[in-house]
């Protein structure tokens, strides 16, 4: 699992069980990102059809949840993977970029990636390339030097950065599913019925095409020109291709759009306190799709906000933000439906006439782990 920033691990206990106690057979992770959720829907049995706009979000789709397990011949899954290990390293296009115009990895680490990728490449028509290129990307994120996202790197070499690049089998979940690529705008309510959908969209103008611009690139494996200290990809500059949900102006009416048109029987919305929708805004959406509960746990957020920013030469030009923040969940649907979900969460509960702002604890883990240290990036 690549570290990501809004990674919902700290939540996904609590998702996995609404889906349970629902007893859903279908589920629709919309924005699915790392497919955290997803995988997790998976494996509890559901039908899962996983949904973004990234490519590097459809390949790990493609990996965990498009594939079915028990369709897959795991000697030779193991056997590739032995192969690709043994690769040789040789310099090219991450080497040059990401190694020594930027310092996400260490060099000899990124010899070893442009050699892995460039074998994958000759390999598109296989069943397992999104299987192989998701143990890459696994693996790279093992010996990066980031603290969780490519927006900047560390001032100094991550202790993991001086590991080797060792490629792993893929925990795959049994079962088929569906991997889709596309605006969820354009998209939602052409992608079918569901018994539970679960909406997490992203929450401020940063994209995650530029979060995790690397991944993208070696998804896409199209020696992109670049930008700036961090060497981000040309096409994040392109303001046509900014999501609505990445400006203030146009998120909330997108988001209302989105929940009105998906098709299910209970919509689970994700969403936190400091984000550009305030919690009456966000049921007010909600109840577009009958009762609404909320439920709010207490968080901390991924380690950069407590470090702040730093140029290469160690110059800090940003201090760290805040510490903690609420996670919402809000669960929409039939009154009794809702109601029964969200029964053995009391604690949790917050009241939407606005006179309630009580939150549980429980949620402390880092949403993005890396390793401490100055960052430097742009």
């Amino acid at each position: 699992m690549i570290k990501y920033l809004g990674s919902k691990r700290r939540l996904v206990p609590v998702i996995e069980d609404l889906l349970v106690r629902s007893g859903a057979r279908t589920a629709l992770d919309l924005f699915s990102g790392t497919t955290r959720v997803g995988r997790a829907f998976k494996a509890r049995g559901a039908r899962v059809t996983a949904l973004d706009s990234t490519r590097y979000a459809e390949m790990l789709a493609r990996c965990y949840i498009a594939t079915d397990a028990t369709q897959v011949d795991g000697d030779r899954l193991t056997a590739e993977v032995a192969r690709l290990n043994a690769l040789p390293g040789r310099p090219g296009y991450v080497t040059a970029t990401f190694c020594q115009t930027a310092r996400f990895f260490q060099p000899f680490n990124g010899e070893r990636i442009d050699a892995v990728r460039d074998d994958l490449e000759t390999r598109r028509d296989d069943p397992l390339f999104p299987v192989l290129v998701t143990s890459l990307l696994e693996a790279a994120d093992r010996v990066d030097s980031t603290t969780g996202i490519q927006m900047a790197y560390l001032k100094q070499w991550s202790d993991r950065s001086h590991k080797a690049l060792e490629l792993r089998v893929p925990d795959l979940i049994d079962g088929p599913g569906e991997a889709v690529r596309g605006d969820a705008l354009q998209m939602t309510g052409s992608l079918g019925s569901f018994d539970l959908a679960y909406l997490d969209p992203p929450y401020n103008q940063h994209r995650y095409l530029a979060n995790y611009h690397v991944w993208e690139t070696l998804v896409a494996w199209d020696d992109p020109e670049h930008y700036g200290v961090a060497q981000k990809r040309i096409e994040c500059r392109d303001p046509t291709a900014a999501s609505a949900f990445n400006a203030k102006a146009s998120m909330p009416t997108a988001l209302r759009q989105v929940v009105k048109e998906v098709n299910a029987r209970v919509l689970v919305l994700s969403y936190n306190d400091e984000s550009w929708m305030g919690l009456d805004d966000l049921v007010a959406a909600c109840q577009l799709r009958g009762h609404v509960a909320v439920l709010g746990f207490d968080s901390t957020r991924y380690v950069g906000a407590r470090i702040g920013i730093y140029d290469p030469s160690g110059r800090p030009v940003g201090t760290p933000g805040r510490l903690r923040n609420v996670e919402y969940l809000l669960v929409a649907g039939d009154e009794a439906t809702v109601e029964h979900l969200v029964a053995p969460y009391a604690e949790a509960r917050i009241t939407v006439d606005g006179h309630q702002e009580g939150v549980t604890g429980g949620l402390t883990a880092q949403a993005g782990a890396g390793d401490s240290g100055h960052t430097a990036g742009a």
